[in-house]
C-alpha cells in the first residue's frame, strides 16, 4: 500500500491562532521600551519571527538600524546581559497576554476536523517556551484547537528553530514512522526551514501571518490589490526559503494534503 499523509505539524502563532502574529511581535516592541526605554518598531520586531524569544531578542539587536540606534544611545553594541533583561521583561507580559490572542484563524477547526476524518495525526511546534505555549493551550483548546502534540522551543536540550528536533519529538510522540508523510505548516522562515531540515513537506502561509502582518479584519476588508500586495510581500520573504507550497491561510490546506497524497502515491518524496 502506497503511503499517504500520516501527520500534519502546525505552528502556532500566525498559522492556526493570532492571525497577523500579533502577540509576539506587539510584546517584543513593549519589553524594550520597559526595559530600555528603547524604541523598536513592528516591522524590526517580525525580522526574526519562528526563533525562540530569546534567539528572537538577539537577531532584533543585531539588525543594522536596531544597532547603529542601541551604539547611539548606549554607547555599546546589544550584550548577553542585556539580552537577558529584555528576556526577563518580556517573558512575564507574553504569559500574561498570550491567552487573549487565541482566536482561531478562519479554517483551522474545519480543516483540523477534516484532516483528522482522514486518520491524520495533528501536531505543533513555537517558537514560544514552555510557560507560554501551556497558558495557551487552554485557551485555544477553548475556542476549538486541541493538537494531539504541542512541542515548545524550550523543551528539547537540543534546542528550537531552525534545528528540527521539534518536529521529530512530535513524530516521535505521534508514533509517526515515516518523515515523509509528514508534513509542516508554518508563517515564518525559519519554521520552513526547520521543516526542511526535519525531512517533510512544507506549507507557507503568505497572508495570515508574519510576513504579511495584517489583522483578520484588515484581511477580511482587503480588496484583491491590497490582497495582492500583501501577497506578493510574503511570496517575496519566502522566496528562498525552498517550501513546497504557498497559500494564503490554513483555510487552503486541503487541497495541499490531496496533493502530496498524489506525489507521493506517484514515489515522489520531500
Amino acid at each position: 500500500m502506497m503511503k499517504q499523509v500520516q501527520a500534519v505539524m502546525f505552528d502556532w502563532a500566525g498559522t492556526v491562532v493570532d492571525f497577523g502574529s500579533f502577540a509576539p511581535t506587539s510584546i517584543f516592541v513593549e519589553a524594550f521600551k520597559r526595559e530600555y526605554d528603547f524604541d523598536i518598531s513592528l516591522a524590526e520586531a517580525r525580522v526574526p519571527m519562528g526563533l525562540g524569544k530569546w534567539d528572537h531578542i538577539k537577531c532584533v539587536g543585531e539588525l543594522s538600524d536596531v544597532d547603529q540606534r542601541w551604539q547611539a544611545k548606549f554607547g555599546k553594541p546589544m550584550d548577553t546581559n542585556d539580552i537577558d533583561k529584555i528576556y526577563q521583561t518580556f517573558m512575564p507580559l507574553q504569559i500574561a497576554k498570550v491567552a487573549q490572542h487565541a482566536d482561531l484563524i478562519p479554517g483551522t477547526k474545519q480543516v483540523v476536523a477534516g484532516l483528522r476524518d482522514q486518520g491524520i495525526k495533528i501536531g505543533s511546534c513555537t517558537g514560544y517556551p514552555r510557560v507560554v505555549l501551556n497558558e495557551l493551550l487552554p485557551a485555544a483548546k477553548a475556542n476549538g484547537f486541541s493538537p494531539d502534540c504541542a512541542v515548545a522551543t524550550d523543551d528539547l536540550a537540543a534546542g528550537g528553530r531552525p534545528a528540527p528536533y521539534m518536529l521529530l519529538k512530535n513524530m516521535i510522540e505521534l508514533a509517526v514512522d515515516d518523515v515523509k508523510t509528514c508534513v509542516k505548516v508554518d508563517d515564518s522562515v525559519p519554521g520552513i526551514t526547520e521543516g526542511l531540515n526535519a525531512g517533510m513537506w512544507t506549507v507557507a502561509l503568505l497572508l495570515s501571518g508574519n510576513e504579511a502582518g495584517l489583522t483578520q479584519q484588515e484581511f477580511e476588508a482587503a480588496d484583491d490589490v491590497k490582497l495582492m500586495q500583501a501577497r506578493n510581500k510574503a511570496k517575496d520573504a519566502f522566496a528562498m526559503s525552498g517550501a513546497h507550497y504557498h497559500i494564503d491561510t490554513v483555510a487552503q490546506l486541503p487541497e495541499v494534503i490531496t496533493d502530496i497524497n498524489r506525489r507521493l502515491t506517484l514515489g515522489e518524496r520531500p
